[in-house]
């Protein structure tokens, strides 16, 4: 089922989501909530997707590049080299993060909830992750390239972070402005 994806302005989208337990990870709704998302992605042609974006203040998110060109140059779960391929659809619950500062990368980013604005973001190449997956497993997971940048995109707005808020101060006022126009009212005259 297609979800509605919450748009910039709505409360949610910056409070910090909640984690979720063992007894919730393992109940049949929360798959069927990974289900609706990851349909709801594909639908609204992004790479990724976290629950509060569909007004559900959880610590969860699922990632898909399938078929897209992804060169990474490093891809590792639980310590082995994997294929992207392997790992696709990524589902992430509880996520802790690691970041490794010293190289970092500038991309355009945008937002399924933020329709229409595309900047560029400068974020660390690789990142280290453990999460719980829906079976409640634990696993590491260690990337960069797209796969990095889409984790730690999907990861902020599980802090009520936008990628908004990480654009450098050189295209930040031309950010601002074009966000304050999402938020007036639109005219049909």
């Amino acid at each position: 089922m297609i979800l509605e994806i919450i748009q910039y302005g709505h409360p949610t989208l910056r409070k910090k989501a909640a984690n979720l337990s063992a007894e919730e990870i393992k109940e049949p709704k929360l798959a069927q909530l990974v289900d609706n998302m990851l349909e709801t992605m594909e639908h609204a042609q992004g790479i990724g997707l976290a629950a509060p974006q569909i007004n559900e203040p959880l610590q969860l998110a699922v990632i898909d590049l399938g078929g897209k060109d992804e060169s990474n140059t490093l891809l590792e779960l639980d310590g082995k080299s994997v294929q992207l391929a392997d790992i696709m659809p990524l589902i992430f619950i509880n996520p802790e993060l690691k970041l490794y500062p010293k190289a970092k990368d500038k991309m355009q980013e945008g937002c399924l909830s933020i329709q229409g604005i595309q900047a560029v973001v400068n974020r660390p190449t690789l990142i280290e992750m453990t999460y719980l997956d829906l079976n409640g497993q634990e696993h590491s997971l260690k990337c960069d390239g797209l796969l990095g940048r889409a984790i730690q995109h999907e990861c902020d707005h599980l802090e009520g972070i936008l990628f908004t808020d990480r654009v450098g101060s050189l295209h930040k006022p031309k950010v601002k402005k074009q966000l304050e126009a999402l938020l007036k009212p639109k005219s049909f005259f």
